[in-house]
């Protein structure tokens, strides 16, 4: 740590070729909104729900049937609300298109924009290094469609900016404006108050650690750190002494589950740069390694020691946290793309160049950055014919009905053809676009985000008995196989499966052009087809209950030992 403190203290030699990353910069944020201009619904895992729901939220509740079905209650929750707050202000001024597309295109951009402030406001210069940090808008969490704990990641980093510049300004100022923050923060996502509050803490340290062998100077820093997290925790302290509202696993506990082998301790530290498919994420991160690798060889990088340590808190946080927790999945996904965020904001690699080496870092960065975009929107472009099939098989959907939506499970899907169906480690990336039946039908869906302590959002009776606020896709095999439905029924998150036929009206299913693992394309009897769209298909049910079992198709005995959920 001497080492990284020494390197940090020394003040470099003027660089021979001036470095500027803005061009780039603006490139990837006019890339980045031309992606979300030219596809509406991009297979991002959770956004066409939380679509559904900003548009409910933006004036939809109030259109028939739904002032029946869903009500508003801000009691629910107190942290993850950013993006319900501004539907309902903005929604109806711009609509919830506009709304759902401007915030997605934040989640992208914000978070390694405030990475590349922190690092300016540290370094003071336009490094080509800053170029690099973009490629970290593609992760686990953005494709996943987390777009509060994104926006959130952003913030914070902004703030730490804000931060730095207030740091030996007047005690009471800094303060406020830590207070301020962190309601702000809050409100956002609790995770992204977190992330600020290592930051800050990292800041405290400065760039040297030699404060830690003086116990005046320790005691100092212990008091300054004492603030700053005192006034991080008041914020959401008082909002929850308010609200009294946190997410609770279907009052199941704290409904723990952890990595816990080496691989998927190494899958959750890859997080921070998987989108669809591995290794070629991997391949696409593998200069920006190199490069830190060859520049500490060289002697040519800067790091500040204090971000150093918050760097490998939230590493070990990343190997230590629980990845499920109080009905709340990928926890531990989320430290990863935060310790990676840290890292690259607190170093500076090769910032004394010759004009020809700067320009090799330069086309390195570049490639690396756009690259990833590309194959970004390659996925992008591919998913928009999955798209446009659901979205003709809802033009045969009633208003009003219930839709139940189920998939053909198939979990060795390969190749480029189908790359955008699957993100990181085979979690389908269109189990929430049947949500989109509530905006373009007026039907119901039991999947909607509905949680109680997540969203303000809540169903009403008895719609309620059939609302599963944090479910998935099932295969249709679930329709034929007595022992998989009782497997499934078992869970709470699935209770809407019980009684389908009488409490449903339409069958949608996604996937549909590749044979389900379990049943391949067997439907049980009672199911009309209205309307084939190739990867979507629709089936009315007929309410009338048959007079005898069905045959039991022979995949059910697989399906019942392995339920691909």
């Amino acid at each position: 740590m001497d080492q990284i403190a020494a390197v940090a203290a020394a003040k470099p030699e003027e660089s021979a070729a001036k470095q500027d990353s803005t061009i780039a910069i603006v490139v990837f944020v006019a890339l980045a909104a031309a992606l979300v201009v030219l596809f509406p619904f991009p297979p991002i895992l959770d956004y066409a729900n939380h679509y559904a729901r900003l548009w409910l939220l933006a004036g939809g509740i109030g259109e028939q049937p739904f002032p029946e079905i869903y009500a508003v209650d801000w009691n629910r929750t107190f942290t993850n609300v950013g993006m319900d707050i501004l539907a309902v202000w903005l929604g109806p001024l711009i609509g919830a298109d506009a709304l759902a597309r401007a915030l997605l295109f934040l989640a992208i951009v914000l978070p390694p924009l405030g990475a590349i402030c922190l690092h300016r406001a540290l370094f003071g210069g336009r490094d080509y290094w800053q170029i690099a940090m973009l490629s970290l808008g593609w992760c686990a969490t953005m494709i996943g469609g987390f777009i509060n704990f994104q926006i959130g990641l952003g913030m914070a980093l902004a703030f730490a900016c804000v931060d730095l510049r207030l740091q030996g300004k007047n005690p009471a100022l800094v303060f406020a404006w830590r207070l301020a923050a962190a309601l702000l923060l809050t409100v956002m996502h609790i995770f992204a108050l977190g992330f600020y509050m290592a930051i800050v803490c990292g800041l405290e340290f400065s760039w040297r650690l030699d404060i830690l062998r003086s116990r005046s100077g320790l005691l100092r820093l212990a008091g300054r750190l004492a603030l700053a997290l005192g006034a991080c925790v008041l914020p959401p302290l008082l909002l929850y002494l308010h609200t009294a509202a946190l997410p609770n696993a279907a009052g199941n506990g704290l409904g723990l589950v952890w990595n816990d082998s080496i691989v998927l301790t190494v899958q959750n530290l890859l997080s921070a740069i998987m989108t669809y498919v591995p290794v070629v994420d991997v391949v696409l991160v593998l200069p920006l390694i190199f490069i830190c690798t060859r520049a500490a060889r060289a002697g040519d990088i800067r790091i500040h020691a204090g971000l150093a340590v918050t760097a490998c808190g939230l590493l070990l946080l990343s190997c230590i946290s629980p990845r499920h927790a109080l009905g709340t999945g990928w926890i531990s996904w989320r430290f990863p793309i935060m310790a990676a965020f840290v890292a690259m904001a607190m170093v500076c690699p090769f910032a004394n160049l010759t004009r020809r080496q700067a320009l090799l870092l330069a086309l390195i960065v570049n490639l690396t950055v756009f690259g990833r975009t590309g194959w970004i929107g390659w996925n992008w472009w591919l998913a928009q014919k999955d798209v446009a099939a659901v979205e003709s098989v809802l033009k045969k959907i009633s208003p009003g009905a219930a839709v139940l939506p189920l998939e053909h499970k198939a979990g060795k899907e390969s190749g480029l053809a189908h790359s955008s169906r699957n993100f990181v480690w085979g979690l389908a990336t269109y189990r929430h676009l049947p949500a989109l039946a509530l905006p373009f039908s007026h039907a119901f869906v039991p999947t909607l985000f509905t949680a109680k302590g997540k969203q303000p959002l809540s169903v009403l009776p008895p719609w309620s008995e059939i609302a599963a606020p944090e479910s998935s896709l099932v295969s249709i095999g679930v329709l034929s196989c007595p022992a998989l439905m009782q497997e499934f029924k078992a869970d709470p998150s699935y209770l809407y499966l019980s009684d389908w036929r009488r409490r449903f009206d339409f069958v949608l299913v996604a996937n549909a052009d590749v044979t389900d693992d379990y049943v391949g394309n067997v439907m049980p009897a009672g199911l009309t087809l209205i309307e084939d769209a190739g990867f979507a298909k629709l089936y009315a049910i007929d309410k009338t209950m048959p007079e005898e079992p069905p045959p039991i198709p022979a995949g059910c005995a697989a399906a019942s030992i392995a339920p691909g959920r």
